[in-house]
């Protein structure tokens, strides 16, 4: 198990572990600095979109002593490119400008490029390193901890990568300033799966935020990126308790997966389709086991209002039941579930009967 220790000082947060130290807020960009330092790398490239490069990358230039020094890959925005193509082209990039393995990949975005950017470093002459510093708040809540780094096969999710821990993390909360709404309510779903997973007193924390209030958002995150840490350390091969990071994303994925491959359907943001797949999955669960029917209530609610709500077909709903065999958590094609008795009580490997789905999006469409 990776040594830990999680401390608050006054500027500054950290989670520190043998590989994938966390460093948060005002002090982090020092850490950065040092750590930038001992590495002493032969070239330095930052990896960006087209928004994080116009948005986030003077931020990284002023708070660093390397700026200048920094080599730009940008790549083309949006879950429809996090794909091997995307990939090709920055492994031809990084080899025409001259990298070598003691380069450093600093990759500056969110999931899509944080999970490609990370997938890149890992793979290219076998392993550079790599740093990510997440500017999305589902990056920073999600793909900040863990270790996973990997791409999509055509529309589906998450099917090519490798588990490897970036050398470091930088999390700095003035970047969420940078994100237009909808993308800032993409990662209050990850957030909001923490507390259903973890804690209580934490979603209802969530659910009544004020996101304008930067101290009460500064902890909420650190907060949803120490549970996830929990988890994963505890079981960093998913052999267990980390399977519950997946609620609510058998269906959400499927979903996400759907809208992103058909024409006429609007294209879901993660946190958008991991929304809906809560909610439906909390339905399951109070059909299954004994989830309270206040808190399925007071949650749809609260997702509806917040997201607003999408319309399935009979139709569409079949075709969404037929990519959850492609599910990674899927045992000799058996479709695993992880449900809940309550907050904090997760059932995992659970099977869930294709007439129960279809039950669930009813109730999430009259609700």
């Amino acid at each position: 198990m990776e040594s830990q220790k999680a401390v608050f000082l006054s500027r500054m947060k950290k989670i520190i572990k043998e590989r994938g130290s966390v460093f948060g807020n005002d002090e982090a960009w020092k850490e950065l600095n040092s750590i930038v330092d001992k590495l002493n790398p032969s070239k330095i490239f930052v990896l960006t979109d087209t928004n994080t490069q116009k948005h986030c990358l003077s931020h990284i230039r002023t708070n660093t002593n390397f700026g200048e020094k920094l080599v730009e890959m940008t790549m083309v925005p949006g879950e429809s490119n996090k794909n091997i193509d995307s990939c090709m082209i920055l492994w031809e990039q990084l080899s025409q400008l001259g990298a070598d393995r003691k380069s450093l990949l600093i990759n500056v975005g969110g999931g899509v490029v944080t999970d490609l950017g990370g997938f890149v470093a890992c793979t290219f002459q076998r392993g550079i390193e790599f740093i990510n510093v997440p500017t999305s708040l589902l990056a920073m809540v999600d793909a900040s901890v863990g270790g996973k780094n990997g791409v999509d096969l055509g529309a589906l999710k998450n099917q090519i990568g490798i588990i490897k821990n970036p050398k470091a993390v930088i999390v700095d909360t003035a970047f969420l300033n940078t994100l237009p709404p909808a993308h800032f309510k993409s990662g209050v779903a990850e957030m909001l799966k923490h507390g259903l997973i973890h804690s209580s007193a934490y979603l209802q924390r969530v659910m009544e935020m004020d996101a304008t209030n930067e101290e009460e958002l500064k902890e909420l995150v650190w907060e949803s990126i120490e549970i996830k840490n929990t988890v994963i350390t505890e079981d960093p091969f998913e052999q267990g308790l980390r399977k519950t990071l997946n609620y609510g994303h058998t269906l959400g994925h499927a979903i996400e997966s759907f809208c992103l491959q058909t024409s006429s359907k609007q294209e879901l943001l993660h946190g958008e389709a991991i929304a809906i797949g809560m909610v439906l999955a909390n339905y399951i669960s109070s059909k299954l086991f004994d989830f309270p029917q206040d808190l399925l209530r007071d949650f749809t609610a609260h997702i509806k209002g917040y997201y607003g709500k999408v319309s399935f077909s009979e139709e569409e709903i079949n075709e969404i039941i037929k990519l959850l065999i492609f599910d990674k958590k899927n045992t000799n094609g058996n479709i695993q579930f992880v449900l809940l008795n309550d907050v904090a009580e997760a059932k995992l490997d659970c099977r869930v009967n294709d007439n129960l789905i279809h039950e669930s999006f009813n109730f999430y469409s009259e609700f």
